[in-house]
């Protein structure tokens, strides 16, 4: 059925439709069927051409990507042994493994997560012990897996060299060079193809500064905007990473930092910004440039401590509050103690200090000798010492001065700050005593001791006033792990210390514990917290130490919070300190710019096969010239400028500028603080100062030929110098892989003649 209106003509469904129209617009329904018929016309042309879409695709980006993986993905698996730091790093993937807690000195933990996601994705199961370099890798190791995650940040340095050149606004050809110098720099290829760090390092240290380049250069037209706020928030991301890794990305997060604040200083000048307008701008720089960053180094930490929940080997230079809050160890001993130390409490008291080693308050029945080897004389008391293993002689009684009862009673009577007791030694019922004698081994601090009655005219002065340094009001309660007390000897003002000294023979070279007369300020050392505790309920004595020598009965579950998990883990970190001993390959700051170290990370067991952390050497020496001409041209520049002389044009000027901000104040933060540090130093420390400084030749390259060779022949002689310079990059590169690679196994002629520096440690095998 077909009806004609004018001259349309309608189905059947149309008939319905124009029908439907009539009776909601009351009878003139043509409007709405004109304008329903032009759209729906429009639907059906759009339908009748096919959906077309177009991308642009960068070939020099792709290709720069794929030759980047080739060069760090290839071989990965070889050699199948221990590398280098690997036997420091795999320790800790096997920790996350089986969830086992640990402290790296080193820095926050975001970087070993990283390295463990890698073992988790291979189905480690992480077991195989890291004894030492070389040892063959067993079958349920996944080396590939472990090793992938720095590979593929090692090759993804490579476009983000050429993306940040790009954003710089220099050509595309000297994005390619920078690319290209990143791609064939045996250093940086070493460093990634294993399973460490220093490639995750520089991932996120480069796509920190693409992303402010990119952001910053959106500034301009496109505020505000998707992109805009895309790429400040991966800035701060990628900063935050970086530090999370190690603590060398705050390097370059300072640095960013700096050139955000001094690129806001220019915007405040500027008078096209209003007032709101400015205050935005500085509320979305400090949410996506420090807010978040911070948001993202504690969430590091969350995830770390709450993969790690059981006890482990690391535990002991925690506090007692932190291992008790742990799965097993010191937490299956101290789950269910009493809170609240109350008079007749049975408690050991641990040193919060934990050095030169974790200590408990001990006394044992042995007497201080009546003189010293120098002639002193002392008490002759008996010896109170702090012991680094847990005993029945670390018990103590907490006694109320003004009762003779040495049990808790019902209900029990809660210790408070500023109360005054009295601590009776469990096993010998002795009570501790400090007195005007000078210790065995800190002359000018008072001797601690258990009273004995000599009857000689040396009263007992046993009497300590309890104060809680962390409370939070004055009637605070004492309590078990929680609390850090310092003991105030209420006759001679003196504090229980620890000297941390270590006794002679006759002390049973256990540590020192003194009365600090001069106690001015806080000190750890000064600190005690009550680990183990039980409410006594013996009172004759051998009934009580049948009670010392079993363990805790009662029943209570304490936990930390994570903020105070945080904290200490923290500072543990910031403070905690290895023996540094010297290392056959550690070298110092000045070695690393001429290159005159290299590290040996393996050594095959039979053939000549090795790998070393050995960089280009031409382009190191490139690198270091570059660096050099343009300080000494930014110099001149500034100084012609200054007399109104403009050698360059200013849209040349800025780029300039520019890229020695972030190429060379990215070399001198990541180089310079090394010259201050008290530590280890090994060369691979230097590759993300090395990193930036490379980007810097190709800059310098094509400010020679733009601007200073200005005739035809100097850019034709300056291009065919280019090609030898980059050919001679390339063959180096090529001279040096099989000790990037470790492979193929070269003869004792052909590692001799790598050997080009003196200095170089080349590992030739005995014939």
């Amino acid at each position: 059925m077909l009806l004609k209106r004018g001259n349309k003509a309608w189905s059947g469904g149309g008939w319905w439709f124009y029908y439907l129209c009539m009776r909601l617009t009351g009878g003139d329904a043509k409007p709405l069927v004109l304008r329903f018929g032009q759209t729906f016309d429009r639907m059906l042309g759009f339908l009748k051409k096919p959906v077309v879409v177009t991308a642009e695709i960068n070939m020099n980006l792709m290709a720069l990507t794929v030759m980047g993986l080739i060069s760090r993905l290839w071989g990965l698996s070889y050699p199948r042994a221990v590398v280098f730091d690997e036997v420091y790093y795999g320790q800790f993937v096997s920790l996350y493994m089986k969830r086992i807690f640990f402290v790296d000195d080193s820095g926050p933990p975001f970087g070993n997560m990283l390295l463990a996601l890698g073992g988790y994705l291979g189905g480690f199961d992480g077991n195989f012990l890291w004894n030492r370099i070389g040892a063959e890798y067993s079958i349920n190791v996944p080396v590939w897996s472990l090793r992938l995650l720095p590979a593929l940040a090692g090759a993804l340095c490579v476009p983000l060299a050429y993306q940040i050149l790009i954003e710089l606004q220099f050509s595309h050809c000297a994005a390619l060079g920078a690319a290209l110098l990143i791609l064939l720099e045996n250093s940086l290829i070493t460093q990634s193809r294993f399973m460490l760090l220093e490639s995750i390092l520089i991932f996120f240290i480069l796509l920190a500064v693409l992303s402010y380049l990119k952001f910053y250069n959106l500034q301009r037209h496109s505020s505000f905007s998707g992109s805009w706020w895309f790429w400040l928030l991966l800035t701060g991301v990628a900063c935050s990473c970086a530090v999370g890794v190690k603590y060398m990305g705050l390097f370059t997060y300072m640095l960013l930092l700096a050139i955000a604040g001094l690129h806001f200083w220019h915007m405040i000048g500027d008078q096209n910004f209003s007032n709101v307008s400015l205050m935005c701008h500085f509320l979305a720089r400090a949410l996506a440039l420090v807010i978040i960053p911070m948001a993202m180094y504690l969430s590091f930490f969350y995830v770390h401590l709450t993969l790690l929940y059981r006890s482990g080997p690391h535990d002991q230079i925690m506090t007692s509050a932190f291992q008790a809050s742990l799965e097993g160890g010191l937490a299956r001993i101290t789950q269910g103690q009493p809170l609240e130390v109350a008079y007749g409490s049975q408690i050991t008291l641990r040193n919060v200090l934990g050095k030169p080693m974790q200590c408990w308050l001990h006394s044992h029945t042995n007497t201080y000798p009546i003189r010293y080897e120098n002639g002193r004389g002392s008490s002759h008391q008996q010896q109170v010492t702090c012991y680094p293993f847990k005993d029945v002689n670390n018990w103590w009684i907490v006694k109320d001065p003004g009762m003779q009862q040495l049990v808790v009673s019902n209900p029990p009577r809660p210790v408070r700050h500023g109360h005054i007791v009295q601590l009776v030694h469990g096993i010998t019922t002795r009570y501790l005593n400090t007195h005007d004698v000078a210790a065995p081994l800190s002359p000018h601090s008072q001797e601690v001791s258990c009273y004995i009655d000599y009857n000689i005219s040396m009263p007992a002065q046993n009497l300590w006033r309890v104060e809680i340094l962390n409370r939070e009001s004055d009637t605070d309660v004492w309590k078990t792990i929680l609390s850090e007390v310092r003991f105030v000897h209420v006759n001679t003002s003196a504090v229980l210390k620890l000297s941390g000294a270590s006794l002679p023979e006759w002390g049973y070279r256990q540590l020192e514990v003194v009365g600090e007369k001069l106690s001015k300020g806080y000190h750890q050392s000064m600190v005690w917290n009550v680990e183990e505790h039980r409410y006594g309920k013996s009172q004759e004595q051998k009934e009580r130490e049948v009670e010392l020598h079993s363990p805790t009965q009662m029943d209570i579950s304490k936990n930390l919070s994570f903020m105070a998990k945080f904290t200490e883990l923290q500072w543990k970190i910031l403070t905690l300190k290895n023996e540094d001993t010297e290392h056959k390959y550690s070298s110092s700051a000045l070695d690393w710019i001429t290159m005159d170290t290299n590290i040996a990370y393996w050594l095959h067991p039979t053939s000549g096969a090795q790998i070393h952390l050995l960089g280009n050497i031409v382009t190191w020496a490139s690198a270091n010239v570059a660096a050099l001409v343009y300080t000494c041209l930014s110099l001149w520049y500034l100084v012609r400028r200054r007399r109104k002389i403009y050698d360059i044009p200013e849209g040349a000027w800025q780029p300039w500028v520019s890229a020695g901000g972030i190429c060379v104040g990215g070399w001198a933060v990541n180089y310079l603080p090394f010259f201050l540090m008290e530590k280890t130093l090994f060369l691979y420390h230097y590759l993300p100062a090395l990193t930036f400084q490379i980007l810097l030749i190709p800059i310098v390259l094509q400010h020679l030929s733009d601007h200073l060779c200005r005739s035809l022949l100097l850019k034709s002689m300056f291009s065919a110098l280019l090609v030898a310079w980059f050919s001679s990059v390339y063959l180096v590169y090529s001279t040096f892989s099989p000790v990037t690679y470790g492979e193929p196994a070269l003869s004792v002629t052909e590692l001799k003649d790598l050997r080009w520096k003196d200095s170089w440690n080349i590992l030739i095998r005995k014939q």
